[in-house]
C-alpha cells in the first residue's frame, strides 16, 4: 500500500491495489494474501471480502491494512502478522519466538496418537515444544494422554503455554525449559518420545525462503553442519528415558531419511517404519526401543 491511499476506499478498491503491491513485491500469491491480511484488518473473514466488495473501509483500519502490506512486502511471514496459525484443525498463537507449524508436522501428531491411543494415561515427552502445536494437539485428540513439553527457549515456553491455555489442555501438559533431557530424571518414564527438532543444515541456511531465513528462529532451524546435530542427540539419549518397547518419533529433512536409518541402527533402535509427506519424501521416522539399548 501507499502513502497516496485515499480514504474512504472500498473493499474492493483496496483489495486491487493491495495486490498490484504485495505482487510487485514478489510475493506469489498475492491476491489471496491480500484478501487474508485485509480480513484481518477488518476483522472478518475473507467470505466477508468477497461479498461485500463496496463495503467502505474507515481510515483507522485502512492504515493498519497499509502495514500489514508493508510489513509482508519485506519479507514478514503471513502468519506472525496475523498472530496466529492453523494446525490439526486448531488455531495456535505464533510469534516470531517459535517456528510456523507445517502441514507435514501433523503427520507427527497423527501417528503418535496411533501408537499410544490404547495406553491408559501415556505419558508423552515432546522435545522442542515451539508453540506447543503438537503437545496440544496430541493432548486435544487423546483425553487420557499426559505431555511433558520441553524446549530450551523461555520465550517459546511462554507462548506454548498461552496455547495449551486456550485449547483448555493446559492440565494435561507440563512445560519445562530444559536444553534437552538434561533437567529431566535419568529414569525411564515416557511411553513415546517425539519432536520436531531443527535440522537443516548450516550450509543450507542461506538458501531458504526469505520468510524463513529472516524471520522464524534459526535455534529452531538449524542444527550442526549437516543438520542431524539433534538427532543423533535424540538418537542418543532417547532410550535412557522410554519405557521398555517404548516409541521415539523424529520428523526429519527431505535428504536425510538414510542417515537416519544408519544412525538410528547404530544405537540399537527398531526401525518400525518411515512415513511419507504429501511428496512421498520420507518425513517421519518412526523408532522403536527395547529393554536394554542406550
Amino acid at each position: 500500500m501507499s502513502d497516496k491511499t485515499v480514504s474512504p476506499a472500498t473493499v474492493a478498491a483496496t483489495l486491487a491495489e493491495a495486490t498490484k503491491v504485495l505482487r510487485e513485491g514478489g510475493i506469489a500469491e498475492a491476491r489471496r494474501e491480500a484478501a487474508t491480511l485485509l480480513a484481518h484488518a477488518l476483522g472478518h473473514d475473507r467470505t466477508f471480502i468477497i461479498t461485500h466488495p463496496e463495503q467502505l473501509i474507515d481510515e483507522a483500519r485502512l492504515q493498519n491494512f497499509a502495514e500489514f502490506v508493508r510489513r509482508r512486502v519485506l519479507g514478514e511471514p503471513v502468519q506472525y502478522i496475523l498472530g496466529y496459525q492453523e494446525f490439526f484443525g486448531l488455531r495456535f498463537l505464533v510469534t516470531p519466538d517459535v517456528l510456523i507449524p507445517r502441514p507435514e508436522t501433523e503427520l507427527l501428531v497423527q501417528e503418535a496418537f496411533n501408537l499410544t491411543k490404547d495406553i491408559k494415561s501415556s505419558q508423552i515427552c515432546d522435545v522442542g515444544t515451539g508453540s506447543g502445536c503438537i503437545a496440544v494437539a496430541l493432548t486435544k485428540l487423546q483425553p487420557a494422554a499426559h505431555v511433558l513439553a520441553i524446549d530450551i527457549s523461555p520465550a517459546a515456553i511462554k507462548v506454548a503455554v498461552q496455547n495449551a491455555e486456550v485449547h483448555n489442555v493446559n492440565d494435561r501438559i507440563n512445560f519445562l525449559i530444559s536444553n534437552g533431557f538434561d533437567s529431566l530424571k535419568l529414569q525411564p518414564h515416557f511411553d513415546l518420545i517425539l519432536s520436531n527438532p531443527p535440522y537443516v543444515a548450516a550450509a543450507a541456511f542461506s538458501g531458504l525462503q526469505r520468510e524463513v531465513r529472516k524471520y522464524e528462529p534459526r535455534i529452531a532451524l538449524t542444527a550442526g553442519v549437516d543438520g542431524l546435530a539433534i538427532i543423533r542427540r535424540l538418537l542418543n539419549e532417547s532410550s535412557r528415558y522410554l519405557k521398555s518397547g517404548g516409541y521415539l518419533l523424529l520428523e526429519i529433512g527431505f535428504d536425510q531419511g538414510e542417515a537416519v536409518e544408519e544412525l538410528a541402527r547404530s544405537k540399537g533402535w527398531t526401525i518400525v517404519n518411515f512415513l511419507p509427506d504429501l511428496q512421498g519424501i520420507p518425513r517421519i521416522a518412526v523408532l522403536q526401543g527395547g529393554s536394554q539399548h542406550g
